[in-house]
């Protein structure tokens, strides 16, 4: 039954493309990257350290947004950003604004940094897949050399 979040994850990602004008295979194949982060995330609940969990399901949406990249012959981040969506930690910014508002200063410190620690993995996680797959295949390979 955890699993059915998976599609969950998929419908979510699949409004938000149509949002961002998103059309045909390339809204179904970045919404399906959406549920694979998900999927990853939940596989990797054993860990128990949801930081490592969000890193894992970051690295595998870049990897899939890599790919179809090349594939389709289109922007990885227009799959990217799209795939990333249930990974965000939106609940985690409205409580750490919330408690700022009351003035609950330990939470707000509490949940605020717990909250940048998802946001650096995510960005931690695209970063590495992109510069592995930009060292692999240069930007401007095809120039001559002087």
């Amino acid at each position: 039954m955890e699993y059915l979040s998976c599609l969950w994850a998929f419908c979510a990602c699949f409004a938000f493309g149509l949002v961002y004008t998103m059309r045909g295979k390339t809204l179904a194949f970045a919404s399906l990257g959406g549920a694979i982060g998900w999927l990853v995330y939940l596989l990797f609940g054993f860990v128990r350290e949801d930081l490592f969990q969000y890193f894992v399901a970051t690295i595998a949406t870049a990897v899939y947004s890599e790919i179809l990249a090349r594939v389709m012959k289109k922007p990885a981040t227009e799959f990217q950003i799209v795939a990333l969506l249930p990974l965000v930690p939106g609940g985690g910014i409205f409580y750490t604004m919330e408690y700022c508002v009351i003035g609950n200063n330990e939470k707000f410190m509490e949940t605020g940094l717990h909250t940048l620690g998802i946001a650096g993995a995510l960005a931690t996680g695209i970063l590495l897949v992109s510069s592995i797959f930009r060292i692999g295949n240069p930007p401007y390979r095809g120039l001559k050399k002087e």
